[in-house]
């Protein structure tokens, strides 16, 4: 995640999120309306030919995690399926200058296609600038660099269903306490569409929605690394809460701690992404009560299924969402496929026996 760089960014997000949040509706980072990830289809002919082309890829990923690597599985998978081989791929470690450096690299390849996430839009440009002169299809997860046209510069953008995310969380956080009672809400203090939007949408069902529910606590986190300290003021301040939001799951487990750490069994967290601490104290009926995940290994199929079908001629439109799910104590092996599909670590599948 990106951290904030400066309390106007943080306003501007948090006055972008309540209007999109008002509005009930996903928008890509320039404005663009969300176009289903189920519409991405080819037909057996535009497939035979992609496959006549003899076409290469390179994956110039951000960094790996559990969320990239189940991306990277789908879009892998996909290029297969579509006979497309994959020369290259990188991971540039959360680093700008080595994300560019990777693009350098891996044109050396000659790939037809680049599937990449840009470490930071508003400098990609010059990373992405050589493959686009190369003639390369550049297909891009969540944003695309600051100036690029779609349909010019790069074939699509593929990203969470944002607004779906955070309304999914809000419900998970009503069921969880009965559709009554207080909450707090930590929310991402930084100019970042992805998780600025998810937020807006939470805070936007509750109040919304749930007329018997309370957001009487919120406080923004630019550093993740100041997530505990911003969860102790919180709950000191205020101990009967009955639930709190965390906008992603790294942080959620800070909350999580400070509450072991007093001795509250009741307060429960709802959080976004799916994480194995986090999800091992869900099974064994701790704190966190709900993960609401995106279908990320769809988000690497559909984003290599858009691009791959750019060879061809075939047009992919601007930004392309895929669903979300919650995931709860009853659902997580299913979730754990859906979303990243992959079974669940063993010590989760061991705390359910």
């Amino acid at each position: 995640m990106r951290t904030a760089i400066g309390m106007l960014s943080a306003l501007v997000a948090l006055v972008a999120a309540n209007a999109f949040a008002a509005e009930g509706t996903t928008t890509g980072p320039n404005g663009e309306k969300p176009t289903p990830a189920k519409s991405v289809v080819l037909t057996p002919a535009e497939e035979q030919q992609i496959k006549d082309g003899k076409y290469t890829a390179a994956l110039v990923w951000h960094e790996m995690s559990e969320y990239t690597n189940a991306v990277n599985s789908g879009a892998q998978d996909e290029l297969k399926r579509l006979g497309i081989t994959v020369v290259a791929q990188t991971d540039a470690g959360f680093d700008a200058a080595r994300q560019k450096s990777d693009v350098e690299t891996v044109l050396a390849k000659r790939p037809s296609i680049i599937l990449s996430l840009p470490v930071d839009p508003a400098s990609a440009a010059t990373v992405y600038d050589p493959a686009r002169q190369a003639g390369v299809k550049l297909g891009f997860v969540d944003n695309s660099p600051a100036g690029y046209v779609h349909d010019k510069d790069y074939v699509t953008i593929v990203s969470d269903d944002l607004f779906q995310m955070g309304n999914k969380a809000g419900i998970a956080m009503a069921d969880a306490l009965g559709k009554q009672g207080k909450v707090g809400y930590i929310f991402h203090d930084a100019d970042f569409y992805v998780t600025n939007q998810r937020d807006g949408a939470f805070k936007h069902t509750i109040e919304q929605d749930y007329p018997d529910m309370k957001i009487v606590a919120e406080a923004g986190m630019a550093d993740p690394a100041r997530s505990e300290e911003i969860a102790q003021a919180m709950i000191t301040q205020h101990p009967d809460l009955d639930g709190i939001y965390v906008t992603w799951a790294e942080p959620a487990l800070s909350v999580l701690s400070t509450l072991r750490a007093a001795g509250n069994s009741h307060t429960k967290i709802v959080t976004l992404d799916l994480n194995e601490p986090a999800a091992l104290d869900m099974v064994k009926g701790g704190n966190v009560a709900a993960l609401i995940a995106d279908e990320a290994y769809d988000i690497g199929v559909t984003l290599a299924r858009a691009t791959a079908a750019s060879l061809i001629g075939k047009k992919a439109a601007p930004f392309i969402v895929v669903d979300s799910l919650a995931v709860t104590k009853d659902t997580v092996k299913d979730g754990w496929k859906r979303s990243l599909n992959k079974d669940v670590p063993a010590t989760i599948a061991a705390a359910m026996k």
